[in-house]
This record gives structure tokens, C-alpha cells and sequence, in this order.
């Protein structure tokens, strides 16, 4: 099983962008998709984002729906490339984004913990060792050995970050997920995120949930319309966005 080293991250992204094309049905049209679907229009989910998270940083993302934090998210956990523009990662990512990622419905939970634990690098011996400590974490009692379509979506976001802390990443993404967590397993990730920005790790938040946010964040992006429209401490860059809606 893997042990709390004390991780060190970096993210540097210069001119960062990224497209999605539409067909004539306003469906996404994927790069294989591109040559049996004539593209009819386009947006751009990002554009021009220049950011550098260095260790230790916590940062988040707010603004309306629709303004990129989600596809900035998955541009970081490596789920979508840029389509301009690049992004150097270092360190190992997880994420608590969509809870659905990575899970077999007719699987359990111990089950699927397995595959999300190999899936993001750990050897089978190591995720093995390591499910008994993610079962406790989770908080799942007999349902850890239940299939995960009997669960609700907070006992999901509880398994994934169970799972989270048994490979201990250098980065830890968090999406709206976050929010359907109960105030006390809430807390638990907000002091995660605490002690690896401490060990030089980066932590990375999306939502809505200012207060939540500020939390386990001492910066913040505001994202408008795929741009980076201000950054800065958390409480400056919060406080200008609320003037806007």
C-alpha cells in the first residue's frame, strides 16, 4: 500500500484552448467522429488561458455555468487535450469529478474501488492491500460489497475519494461533485486538501459553494466564457465576481 510522501506538483498552461465542434444536430463530434460527421459549428470551452499552479497552491475555479471551469478541470485530470495552446503537468492526478467515471454499475464497491485504484497506477498487490483501509475511509460498511447502482451519489463521491487518498496524488481535482457530500465527509476532504497543499501538493475546486471553496483554496479563477477573466486571492477575485450577477 502507498504511503503519504510528501508529493510536489506543477501545472504550467501558456495559450491553453479548446474547441468543441457541433454537428447539424448539435451533437459534440469527437476527433474519430470527425470524419463520418460534417461539422456544422463550433465554440471554444477555453481560450487564451495562461495559468501556473506551483506546489502548495490551492486554487479555485468559479463563475456561471458554462464558463469552463468543468473543461478546465478535465483538461487537467488529462480527459480532454488542448486543441491549442499546451499544459505540463507534474505529478500524479486524481480527481472527484463526475461520479459515474471509471464505475461498473454490476460491480461493487470493493470492485470498483480495485479498478479506480490500478486505473490510476497502482499495482494490483498495492491496490489490493490498500482496500480493506479504502473500505473504512468510505464509510460504506456492508455496502462496500453491494453494487454500486444500489448507492446514492454521496456514498459514490465517498468511494472515489476513499480511493483518492490510498494512491496519494500530487494533485487533487474537485468538480460540483463536492457539494452532494454530507457536512462531515465535506470536512474530511476539506482537511485532505489541507495537508497536501502542506506535503507541496496542488488542490484544484470548482463549484458554486464560495464558502466551501474558501475552505481549501487561498486563490481563485474566475472563468467567463472560456476566458480567464481575473486572478487572485480568493476574497478579491470572489467578491468581483459577485458584483457581476
Amino acid at each position: 500500500m502507498t504511503t503519504e510522501a510528501a508529493p510536489t506538483g506543477e501545472v504550467v498552461a501558456e495559450n491553453l484552448g479548446v474547441r468543441f465542434d457541433f454537428d447539424r444536430r448539435s451533437r459534440v463530434v469527437t476527433p474519430a467522429l470527425s470524419r463520418i460527421r460534417r461539422i456544422r459549428a463550433s465554440a471554444w470551452g477555453l481560450r487564451g488561458i495562461d495559468l501556473h499552479l506551483e506546489p502548495g497552491d490551492g486554487v479555485a475555479l468559479v463563475g456561471p455555468t458554462g464558463s469552463g471551469k468543468t473543461t478546465m478541470l478535465r483538461v487537467l485530470a488529462g480527459v480532454i487535450p488542448p486543441d491549442e495552446g499546451t499544459v505540463r503537468i507534474r505529478g500524479r492526478v486524481s480527481s472527484l469529478l463526475a461520479t459515474e467515471a471509471g464505475v461498473g454499475l454490476q460491480l461493487t464497491g470493493r470492485e470498483n474501488a480495485m479498478l479506480l485504484a490500478v486505473l490510476a497506477g497502482l499495482s494490483h498487490a498495492e491496490a489490493s492491500a490498500s482496500m480493506d483501509l479504502v473500505g473504512e475511509r468510505a464509510r460504506l460498511e456492508v455496502a462496500f460489497d453491494r453494487p454500486i447502482h444500489t448507492y446514492s451519489e454521496g456514498m459514490r463521491a465517498r468511494l472515489h475519494f476513499a480511493v483518492i487518498q490510498a494512491i496519494t496524488p500530487q494533485m487533487l481535482l474537485l468538480d460540483e461533485v463536492f457539494e452532494a457530500l454530507d457536512h462531515e465527509f465535506r470536512g474530511l476532504v476539506a482537511e485532505y486538501a489541507a495537508r497536501l497543499r502542506e506535503r507541496g501538493g496542488i488542490v484544484v475546486a470548482a463549484g458554486h459553494d464560495h464558502p466551501a471553496l474558501d475552505q481549501i483554496c487561498q486563490r481563485a479563477v474566475w472563468l467567463d466564457r472560456g476566458h480567464l477573466r481575473r486572478e487572485g486571492p480568493i476574497d478579491e477575485v470572489i467578491s468581483a465576481y459577485r458584483e457581476t450577477t
